[in-house]
């Protein structure tokens, strides 16, 4: 029924404005479950302050803005998201995370950043969105021309799991309807191909697994890469 729903276009409609809810509970359950890695990635982030001290930082999918407690005082927060149907929970985080500084809410897809100036931003953040996203190769494109010279991209996304490995046949076998679910999400993402074939000068990177790991979401990477 699902997929005569998402033949007819009738579907993705409604799941974007039932999507922001189940985030809403989901997020903070996943963000305990990485909270070392997200607080240990996040620590670096002053280091690609800009001149004035102030770091600018684009958020991609921010979604109900549950990397807002991560970011540094003072941080010039732009956020994009496709759905703006996540803005009244994205709000509603910001009250709780005063220390930061919202300066733009941008209804855009990561492919299409064309309100953002090129060369803009000291770092551009992306968390569980590069799976769901229609083209990785121009989201990362995106990401570069909006990233200062010597800005970073921090990321942190479930991926394809070893091709050998029982964990990939589980997500192959998931795949064909996890998306409907998902928002689109894809759990056999090669993401990290990607990154290494992106023109970064420096790419930082390591894999780990979220528990429990004979999930299909379980196999991630994390880091950050310099432009």
């Amino acid at each position: 029924p699902i997929h005569a729903l998402a033949c007819l276009g009738l579907w993705d409609s409604f799941y974007k404005r039932v999507f922001p809810h189940v985030m809403a509970k989901v997020a903070p359950v996943y963000n305990q479950k990485v909270y070392k890695q997200k607080q240990e990635l996040f620590s670096s982030l002053r280091r690609f302050a800009g001149p004035s001290g102030r770091l600018r930082l684009l958020e991609i999918g921010t979604g109900t803005g549950t990397n807002f407690q991560f970011y540094p005082a003072g941080c010039r927060l732009t956020c994009t998201d496709p759905n703006p149907n996540f803005r009244t929970f994205l709000l509603k985080n910001l009250l709780q995370n005063q220390h930061l500084q919202l300066e733009r809410l941008v209804v855009a897809s990561g492919e299409d950043l064309h309100q953002v100036a090129d060369g803009s931003m000291d770092v551009v953040v992306c968390t569980l969105v590069l799976c769901s996203v229609s083209s990785t190769r121009r989201v990362l494109e995106e990401v570069l021309r909006v990233l200062r010279q010597g800005g970073a991209f921090y990321f942190l996304e479930h991926v394809a799991a070893e091709h050998c490995s029982w964990t990939y046949l589980w997500q192959q076998v998931c795949d064909p309807f996890w998306k409907y679910f998902g928002d689109g999400c894809c759990l056999s993402r090669e993401t990290q191909e990607e990154l290494e074939k992106t023109n970064f000068s420096e790419l930082n990177l390591r894999h780990f697994h979220v528990p429990p790991c004979w999930i299909p979401t379980s196999p991630h990477i994390i880091g950050y890469a310099v432009k």
